[in-house]
């Protein structure tokens, strides 16, 4: 009779009773739905923790590019800068010599070349 009852019910809630599980097995169901659900859970996880790594190690990348590309800028100007001076040095140094020799061609006297100079 009770069997009877059970299939009544199962008829009546649409199922079978060859589909219902006992309570083992729906424990054992959701203990496999709950692991299932953790194991994505750790994937996920594992999953965003390496494209942290990805972004970080990017932006550590442009970070060093930068630096370089700063640093041969700072080295291209201070070039420049060297090669300027350098220029400017030869042409005053030329320049001096020239009015040496215009002094001298002058006066005629080359000490007084010297201190007239010394005063410039």
């Amino acid at each position: 009779m009770r069997g009877l009852c059970k299939e009544e019910d199962y008829a009546f809630l649409g199922m079978s009773k060859e589909t219902t599980k006992g309570p083992a097995e729906g424990a054992e169901t959701l203990e496999d739905d709950w692991r299932g659900k953790k194991e994505e859970r750790a994937r996920w996880r594992l999953e965003r923790e390496q494209q942290e790594k990805e972004r970080l190690r990017l932006i550590e990348e442009g970070r060093k590019e930068k630096e370089q590309q700063w640093q041969i800028h700072v080295a291209e100007l201070t070039s420049n800068q060297e090669k300027t001076l350098q220029d400017r040095l030869a042409r005053l140094r030329k320049f001096r010599e020239f009015q040496r020799k215009v002094l001298v061609e002058e006066s005629g006297m080359e000490g007084t070349v010297n201190q007239l100079l010394t005063r410039m």
